[in-house]
């Protein structure tokens, strides 16, 4: 796959690991990141318990990124009808009601299962991407190991699972 070069959005998960191997700068200059409104307010909950090193301070994150969208019921509610069996989280669920409605050559980086399974069923597989690739393709590597999640090979091996689970591998 070439490199992307439209936007990129990114759930809570991928922000933390982002900044967790200290990749952020690379990866927010090397693309228009984006995110919405609930994962910036969930990189902030729970820093209590994260070390120091982990906390993000929200003003830098949001100055950092491209954009970040708020979310209306309404969008949200698309989601919720489009896949009610699927339990996305807050953060997820905005972000992919944000997504369904550009246009643009978004791409999604994020690793929750629940998430990447939505993509699949909506014929968005293509759209899915591994931190580990957009780094790679920023001329970035992390000096910390991403967490098995954010791998390349990783997100390949669970799409190939959730395309098949979802029947969508029958002629």
């Amino acid at each position: 796959m070439a490199r992307h070069h439209g936007p990129v959005l990114l759930d809570t998960n991928a922000i933390l690991e982002c900044f967790r191997v200290g990749s952020w700068r690379a990866l927010s200059s090397g693309y228009g990141v984006e995110t919405v409104e609930d994962c910036v307010t969930e990189t902030q909950t729970g820093f209590q318990r994260r070390r120091a090193e982990l906390q993000i301070d929200a003003a830098h994150l949001v100055a950092t990124l491209q954009a970040v969208h708020p979310v209306t019921d309404a969008e949200r509610a698309v989601v919720a009808v489009r896949a009610p069996d699927i339990a996305l989280d807050v953060g997820e669920r905005s972000l992919w009601a944000h997504a369904l409605t550009r246009n643009d050559a978004w791409v999604l980086c994020g690793p929750d299962k629940a998430s990447l399974r939505f993509g699949v069923r909506l014929g968005l597989k293509d759209r899915l991407i591994a931190l580990e690739t957009l780094l790679g393709d920023a001329g970035h590597r992390p000096k910390e190991a991403l967490k098995l999640a954010y791998t390349t090979k990783w997100l390949e091996k669970v799409l190939g699972e959730l395309f098949i689970s979802e029947g969508l591998g029958r002629s």
